[in-house]
């Protein structure tokens, strides 16, 4: 595609009335789930161009170079990684990304770090900000086809195992809990070795789901791994589908958080993790939709006697 066949493209689609769509894939997004991946030097430039993408989009390549402590080619490396021909691309990219954060949350902070001055006013907003942003950006970026698949094989499964760890093992059990509550039989192991012994009694009928943010997490690939080979149907939730999670998952779900200051890995990656969870529990409840209905209220009905609440007189 020519460049003025872009220009025109991108003209139409900022004049259409309907939903204001983002860019497909915003370059931030790919810069985050890159991020990993890149060598030491390449992740000096991926983090300039999060801290402040549109400082990046009026610089030079020489300029971001010198700031990020290393040579014109290793910034071209870093948008060829990324998926961009080169330096010139990654200027536009930014600009558009940019204008977009600005024009669609106007007066609020567009990045969540957080400084030691900060007042509590702003470290609230900052925190919030971030929160919504991981939730539409994993919305944006969601492959829609790998979810159905995915959404599929849990209705199908004779079992789930869920496995996970630290923060990701609390999304587990939020996936456990709502998948137990319309009658599916689940499991959610953190323990490692009662993981990897439960993958191990997997068979071809079975769904196994790793959920890591980092996607490097040991104990949660090993036990997907073991899914694997026993013919199960791997599901792998990450933030980074570059990741060696990715390798062992039949079908790839990637998040999209955003990190602060005081809520960096795993942390950051629970409240877009819940929303994802949400959402393939919800395709999964739909397909049996009356059936799921009645056993969420009758299971909801059968924990109101534990309430606490003002007795009438």
């Amino acid at each position: 595609m020519t460049h003025v066949a872009e220009d025109q493209e991108q003209a139409v689609a900022e004049s259409a009335p309907a939903t204001r769509a983002r860019p497909t894939l915003s370059v931030l997004i790919r810069v985050r789930r890159a991020l990993p991946n890149l060598r030491p030097a390449e992740q000096r430039v991926a983090r300039a161009v999060l801290d402040d993408p549109a400082a990046v989009s009026e610089s030079s390549i020489t300029t971001v170079a010198k700031q990020c402590n290393t040579s014109e080619t290793t910034v071209l490396r870093f948008c060829r990684a990324i998926g961009l021909a080169g330096y010139p691309e990654l200027r536009i990219a930014l600009a558009r990304a940019a204008q977009w954060e600005e024009s669609d949350h106007a007066g609020a902070p567009i990045t969540g770090q957080i400084s030691a001055t900060d007042p509590l006013s702003d470290v609230v907003a900052k925190i919030t900000h971030a929160d919504a942003n991981a939730i539409q950006d994993t919305a944006r970026a969601l492959d829609l086809d790998v979810l159905q698949k995915a959404v599929d094989a849990v209705v199908a499964a004779r079992r789930v195992n869920i496995i996970g760890a630290g923060a990701s093992a609390l999304v587990g059990q939020d996936l456990h809990q709502k998948l137990h509550r319309i009658g599916m039989i689940s499991f959610v192991w953190a323990d490692p070795h009662v993981s990897l012994s439960s993958a191990a009694l997997l068979t071809e009928a079975d769904v196994a789901i790793g959920i890591s943010h980092t996607g490097t997490t040991i104990d949660t690939i090993d036990a997907l791994r073991v899914a694997r080979r026993r013919g199960a149907t791997t599901i792998a939730i990450t933030n980074f589908d570059g990741s060696p999670i990715s390798e062992e998952a039949d079908l790839l779900l990637v998040t999209a958080a955003r990190e602060t200051t005081f809520r960096s890995g795993a942390m950051s990656s629970r409240i877009a993790q819940l929303a994802l969870v949400d959402c393939l529990f919800a395709g999964v409840a739909q397909r049996s939709y009356d059936s799921a209905v009645e056993a969420l209220e009758s299971t909801f009905a059968a924990v109101q006697s534990r309430r606490s609440g003002r007795r009438k007189r």
